[in-house]
């Protein structure tokens, strides 16, 4: 355990961050699978709506530096082109 107080401090604020970060992972991880089921069911118009859905969640990710920028776009284009399969 830390003794300084600016420790201390660190300590509180990375823990509150991991758990914040946690969260976004798994909204993000959630996305992706509702997307792929969807895919599966062969939903076209929902499977859309959903690719858009996790886009957006894959770049907000990138931009609150949870996934680095190449992680995201590979997964991006992993999901297009299940999404341009099932059209």
């Amino acid at each position: 355990m830390p003794n300084i107080k600016s420790a201390k401090k660190r300590v509180k604020v990375t823990e509150k961050k991991t758990l914040i970060n946690l969260s976004h992972k798994t909204a993000l991880k959630t996305a992706i699978k509702k997307f792929e089921a969807a895919v599966a069911s062969g939903d076209k118009e929902n499977a859309q709506t959903l690719f858009n859905d996790a886009v957006k969640k894959l770049d907000r990710g990138v931009s609150q530096g949870i996934l680095h920028k190449n992680n995201a776009a590979r997964k991006k284009s992993q999901l297009a082109l299940k999404l341009a399969k099932l059209a």
